[in-house]
């Protein structure tokens, strides 16, 4: 681990004559993060008002603007999830551990992510059973434990949602500069401005609806890689492929990995970064009021079957796109093909997320560059604005209308939820800035995020479901958990390199055991302070303040709504109880699967791949991302098909009925369903 401390430094101070030239001038670099950027967001303004216009969603209501009447479809919420999880640091990060640590890297990555995703189907499940009217997360914590818990929380979701657009903006403005010379600082100021512009706008509708566009678009150019990976004349084959990756194994094998080959899952490195990442990746999810927002907007049909879609489609992404990837580039890395040819590639330029632009490159020149750009931009920016409307939740709910005025109107937190979204975009873009400018990268950020993310991850799943854990434990606990991971990370860097500093604290063991601390020491904390005085929480308590604003209905009094719920049929009612054991069940079965099951046998056997379990590695990967974009490009467009045929009816001009009231009618039966089953239990 210190020779790689000792690489990262030297690769720093490489000369700047061994920099690599932008294959694309800085025009292209603005053209694509200003001028696409602002094309998408007036589309998404155009698409905005013909959704007003034509099925009545009025984006000047909040619960439209926050949650879209809750009445997002499956297909849509799938694609949504694999969004909300595409950072440009999953496609960057994957390849550039696949380069460090060989077919492990990736593997590693996909099965640290995956498992969340389908886990948080049993939250947003168990959300919408409990308090159906709720927009963020910190709104359920402050019902059951007050305003102290409310801040502290406030506080660590805050720090989940900044650090993670720091290390999207980190990475993709590495990126962005590096295709095409562009100033990093003004690519790391000019990425939020077209997300802010349709999140202004549009709300969480216009988000979902971005996430779609910008995912598919992702996922068939990954699809394209892959086909055109093995069209050149140096590749050919995934066989011989293979070939190039064992040569590289033996000219520069890997020190933590059997024999030193890249070709095994018994890599010392990898296993360490999985534990990190899996750790990290639970609290970026739960602590992510985004994910909770996308939960209550999702129709409560559509909450497991698109958080366990979506998680599993997401899978193939970091999989097949950072093996295929860190194959290309170690194979050919001795090549005159390759970008840096004589040299190998550098260690910050490994830890700045190249290795996937260099892999596009080779296959495609100076298309590939575009297209890595492309994707690059369109995966921040997709994220960025879930990341925009969560802390733009925050602000206007659990700030403004909890701390400033109570008796906000809806048309209030709407005008506050708008100067979050350009507060936040300006101050992430700033930080981001002031990491750059002290010497943080991708690889440093990546590393470390766990450390402070991952203090709440237990506390929040006890507040949703365990009804005995204290007030004084869900307030005291996490933030003994933060300190003790603070101290364990710093303290491990100094006991291993003497001295804490960005590169000693951006060491994979540091950061693994700060992050393990962080994670698991709330557990002992919360239980043993909830043993002094355990709470029998009544989950009835959450529906007594009225958190939703009301809809306007034409069609539909209150009245009648009131009893569409008395007259609920025995299927409604036991219908959300049944998706919360399906949830429950894929969570372990997906945890199981893609942690225990697949890898560690693999490990333990110290197995090297032959050429055949290689290619079938790499086709199983392959075809599983190309399932992945029927899901996450077709799947909604089948799924929400209806929609689709009453907005062009609208433009084509025939009268279409407003829907609000006929949404509102069937999100509340099926949300009764929940109340009064929580009610009976």
């Amino acid at each position: 681990m210190t020779a790689k401390l000792a690489a990262r430094a030297a690769g720093s101070a490489a000369s700047s004559a061994d920099a690599l030239s932008p294959p694309l001038s800085q025009a292209v670099g603005y053209i694509v993060v200003v001028g696409i950027g602002l094309i998408i967001a007036f589309g998404m303004v155009f698409v905005t008002k013909m959704l007003k216009k034509t099925v009545g969603e009025d984006n000047e209501k909040t619960e439209v603007f926050m949650t879209a009447n809750r009445s997002v479809t499956r297909g849509l919420t799938s694609s949504a999830v694999v969004s909300s999880w595409l950072w440009s640091t999953a496609m960057l990060g994957s390849s550039f551990v696949g380069y460090d640590y060989g077919v492990a890297g990736p593997f590693w990555f996909a099965a640290g992510c995956s498992p969340m995703i389908v886990f948080f189907a049993l939250l947003g499940i168990s959300c919408k059973r409990k308090i159906p009217e709720a927009h963020t997360l910190l709104e359920i914590v402050r019902i059951r434990y007050g305003k102290l818990a409310h801040v502290i929380y406030m506080i660590l979701c805050l720090l989940n949602n900044l650090f993670a657009c720091a290390n999207m903006l980190l990475g993709a403005s590495a990126v962005i500069t590096s295709m095409t010379g562009m100033h990093i600082i003004a690519a790391t100021f000019l990425l939020p401005v077209g997300v802010a512009l349709y999140t202004f706008v549009g709300g969480i509708k216009a988000t979902f609806l971005t996430d779609y566009f910008h995912t598919f678009t992702i996922v068939i150019i990954l699809c394209f890689l892959t086909a055109k990976t093995f069209t050149i004349d140096e590749i050919d084959s995934i066989g011989h492929l293979y070939d190039l990756v064992k040569a590289a194994g033996a000219r520069h094998p890997v020190a933590d990995n059997h024999d030193g080959s890249y070709l095994t899952m018994a890599s010392k490195g990898g296993i360490l970064f999985g534990i990190l990442h899996i750790c990290a990746n639970f609290g970026l999810v739960i602590m992510d009021t985004s994910f909770f927002i996308k939960a209550f907007a999702a129709s409560p049909s559509s909450v497991v079957p698109g958080y366990v879609v979506g998680g599993l489609a997401y899978f193939a992404i970091p999989w097949a796109g950072g093996t295929l990837a860190s194959s290309i580039v170690l194979g050919l890395e001795p090549q005159p093909i390759f970008p840096t040819y004589p040299r190998r590639m550098t260690a910050t330029e490994v830890s700045n997320g190249l290795v996937l632009p260099y892999a596009f490159m080779i296959v495609a020149g100076k298309g590939g560059a575009a297209c890595i750009l492309l994707i690059t931009f369109m995966a921040v920016t997709s994220t960025l604005s879930a990341q925009v409307i969560a802390v733009s939740s925050i602000i206007s709910f659990d700030m403004y209308r909890t701390w400033v005025n109570p008796q906000a109107t809806d048309g209030d937190v709407i005008r506050w939820s708008h100067y979050g979204v350009i507060f936040f975009a300006l101050f992430a873009a700033a930080f981001s800035t002031m990491l750059h400018y002290v010497g943080v990268d991708l690889g440093w950020t990546l590393y470390m995020l766990g450390v402070i993310t991952c203090p709440g991850i237990f506390p929040t799943t006890f507040t949703i479901l365990w009804k005995r854990q204290s007030r004084a434990a869900a307030i005291i606990a996490p933030v003994l958990g933060f300190f003790t991971g603070l101290a364990v990370w710093l303290g491990t860097a100094h006991a291993l390199f003497g001295e804490v500093t960005i590169k000693s604290t951006g060491g994979i063991v540091p950061c693994v055991w700060g992050t393990v601390a962080s994670t698991f020491s709330p557990i002992p904390y919360s239980l043993v302070i909830t043993a002094f005085k355990p709470e029998n929480y009544d989950w009835a308590d959450f529906r007594k303040e009225r958190l939703a604003f009301e809809v306007d209905t034409s069609a539909t009094t209150r009245d009648e709504l009131t009893q569409e719920l008395e007259n609920a049929d025995l299927h409604s009612q036991t219908n959300l109880k049944r998706w919360g054991r399906i949830a429950a069940y894929w969570s372990i079965a997906t945890f199981i699967g893609h942690w225990v099951l697949w890898p560690l046998p693999m490990y333990a056997a110290h197995y090297i791949f032959s050429k055949p379990f290689y290619i079938a590695w790499l086709v199983v990967a392959i075809f599983w991302l190309w399932i992945t974009l029927f899901i996450v490009g077709f799947y909604p467009l089948i799924d929400g098909r209806a929609q689709i045929i009453a907005v062009l009816k609208g433009i084509c001009g025939s009268p279409q009925p407003r829907r609000e009231s006929s949404t509102e009618s069937v999100n509340v039966v099926e949300t009764s369903a929940e109340t009064k089953e929580v009610d009976e239990r």
